[in-house]
C-alpha cells in the first residue's frame, strides 16, 4: 500500500515567525503561503489590524535562512492595490525562474473578493503597478486565497469561493478547483472540495495546501460550522485520487489552537525534512505567525 505522509500540526512544537501587528482580536499576522529555493525559505504573508483600523493593510514578502527569523524583502499596501482589504497571498515561482505574487483584493464597499498577480525577476522586485486581474470573480461569486501548485506541465488551482446572492450568507465558502497551461489563464474545472452537512466544517471549507504524493492527492483545508467561527477555522485533512475530488476524512478537526483557530497551514520541503507555516489564534484573541520544523 502507498505510504502517504500527513504533517498536522502540533503547536507546542512551533515557534513565532512573525508577531502580530498588535494585542489582542483583529490583528493578525498570517495567511503564509512558502517557497524553498536556493538555500531561502521565501514567504508571503498577510497583516491586519481590526475592522475600522485598517482590516488587511498589507502584505509582505520576506526571507530567511534558518525558516525561522525573516528580513523583510518588500510591503504592497492595500493602498497600492487599490482595494479595500488584502488577504492570503500566494508565492510561486514558475519552471523557468519568473517569480509570481497572487494577491486577493477586496472590492470596495462589497462583499466581492477578485486575485490579481505581480510578476517579477526576484521576490524583492514585484511592483503593484504591474499586476493584472487573473481571477476576477463576477456578480455572484467572490474568489480569493489561492493555492496554486505546478505539476506534471500544468499548473493546479484550488480557490475559496464565496456566493454573493445574500450578503448574509457571504461567509458561505467552498474549494473550486482550475488548470492553466501558463498559471495566467485559467479553466475552472468544478467543486473539488465541499461542506459536510452537519458537521463541523459544514458552513465552509478553505484549501490551503495540497501535495502530490504518486496515486494519491493530500489537501490541508480551513473549516468551520457557523458563520461566528469566521476568522477563527480549524484545520483538516482532504484526500482523492486527482485534484479535482478531494474528500474529508475524520470527524473532528485535524488541529486547532487551545484559543480558537489554527489556519492557512502551508508546508514546504527543507534539508532534512519540511517546515510548517500556519496562523494561530494566541490567548488575548490575536493571530500569530507560526512555524515548526518535521
Amino acid at each position: 500500500m502507498e505510504k502517504i505522509d500527513v504533517f498536522i500540526p502540533q503547536p507546542e512544537r512551533s515557534v513565532v515567525a512573525v508577531p502580530p501587528p498588535g494585542d489582542g482580536p483583529g490583528f493578525w499576522s498570517g495567511a503564509p503561503s512558502a517557497v524553498s529555493k536556493d538555500g531561502w525559505i521565501y514567504l508571503a504573508y498577510r497583516l491586519r489590524r481590526p475592522i475600522g483600523e485598517g482590516r488587511g493593510y498589507a502584505v509582505e514578502v520576506a526571507r530567511s535562512a534558518d525558516g525561522e527569523h525573516f528580513e523583510t524583502l518588500l510591503t504592497i499596501t492595500k493602498e497600492d492595490m487599490k482595494t479595500e482589504s488584502l488577504e492570503r497571498p500566494t508565492l510561486v515561482v514558475t519552471p523557468e525562474g519568473v517569480w509570481r505574487l497572487y494577491l486577493s483584493c477586496a472590492t470596495y464597499g462589497t462583499k466581492h473578493w477578485r486575485v490579481e498577480v505581480i510578476e517579477a525577476a526576484d521576490p524583492a522586485s514585484f511592483d503593484p503597478g504591474d499586476a493584472r486581474v487573473v481571477l476576477p470573480g463576477d456578480l455572484k461569486t467572490g474568489v480569493k486565497d489561492p493555492v496554486i501548485v505546478h505539476h506534471d506541465g500544468l499548473w493546479h488551482l484550488w480557490a475559496s469561493c464565496h456566493p454573493l446572492d445574500d450578503p448574509q450568507e457571504a461567509d458561505q465558502m467552498v474549494t473550486d478547483y482550475a488548470t492553466s497551461v501558463d498559471g495566467i489563464e485559467w479553466s475552472w474545472q468544478g467543486t473539488a472540495l465541499d461542506r459536510r452537512p452537519g458537521a463541523w466544517d459544514s458552513r465552509g471549507v478553505r484549501v490551503s495546501a495540497v501535495s502530490f504524493t504518486g496515486e494519491t492527492v493530500i489537501a490541508y483545508y480551513d473549516g468551520r460550522a457557523s458563520a461566528e467561527e469566521n476568522y477563527e477555522e480549524r484545520t483538516g485533512v482532504a484526500i482523492g485520487p486527482d485534484p479535482s475530488t478531494l474528500t474529508a476524512t475524520g470527524m473532528e478537526p485535524a488541529a486547532q489552537s487551545a484559543h480558537g483557530g489554527l489556519r492557512y497551514l502551508d508546508i514546504v520541503p527543507v534539508q532534512g525534512g519540511h517546515r510548517l507555516y500556519y496562523e494561530l489564534t494566541r490567548p488575548d484573541g490575536a493571530h500569530e505567525l507560526r512555524t515548526e520544523l518535521r
